[in-house]
């Protein structure tokens, strides 16, 4: 498996992670699978929802696009992999950003640890890692 394969599978099961907290957020699901009663706490926040959406909605979207780019690199769709890499490194920082400052409100606003978002958390960074590897290889190519 390659970094823009490894880019598309982890984008994939964050997309999955994001729409179920996103489920729960617009009244889907009765309750989380967490175990700890952070995560209802974290959702239901007033900092659940940004710009109007839930948070993990916008997760879900970034997931998405990350997916899409990955797999339109691997496959040289719509433009060169080498812009595709540019794009999905800038994007995942953008993420390991929005994650940092979603991570500050749990512990600093919240007071309430949701487990779904710290795995979201590290889902992100490591794309971040392997896009920077990806864009890299790009370089050197």
């Amino acid at each position: 498996m390659n970094k823009r394969q490894a880019i598309a599978a982890l984008s994939l099961a964050g997309f999955f992670l994001a729409t179920y907290l996103t489920l729960y957020k617009l009244g889907y699901i009765g309750t989380l699978a967490c175990g700890t009663g952070g995560c209802e706490t974290v959702q239901l926040s007033k900092w659940g929802d940004f710009l109007g959406m839930p948070v993990a909605a916008w997760g879900a979207l970034f997931y998405l696009a990350m997916c899409a780019a990955a797999i339109c690199a691997e496959f040289q769709w719509v433009a060169s992999p080498r812009l595709l890499s540019r794009a999905m490194t800038l994007m995942s920082g953008w993420g390991v950003i929005f994650s940092g400052w979603l991570t500050w409100l749990e512990l600093a606003r919240i007071h309430a640890i949701c487990r779904y978002c710290v795995v979201s958390a590290v889902l992100v960074f490591v794309l971040f890692v392997l896009s920077v590897l990806e864009l890299r290889t790009q370089r050197e190519g």
